[in-house]
């Protein structure tokens, strides 16, 4: 096992394993590894949602704090170091 990682035993539902055991035997890689790959879907698609409501929360502020608004004419501008 690669030093990076870490063992988690789940249990799963008899429809879920054979789900997961069909959809790794198609894609020839390890029952493992589809389930890595799902939790890491899942988790992306999480902490964009985290993201966006974090975003949502904090435009009005965006839109009506003048220290926050003073350089968005500058916005979309392209700067070179």
């Amino acid at each position: 096992m690669d030093k990076g990682m870490h063992r988690a035993q789940i249990l799963l539902e008899p429809e879920q394993h054979q789900m997961l055991a069909e959809i790794a035997r198609q894609e020839q890689r390890s029952l493992s590894a589809v389930v890595r790959d799902m939790l890491a879907q899942q988790l992306t698609a999480r902490k964009k949602k985290a993201l966006a409501s974090a975003a949502k929360a904090l435009l009005p502020d965006y839109q009506t704090d003048k220290e926050l608004t003073a350089f968005t004419v500058l916005d979309q501008e392209d700067f070179h170091a």
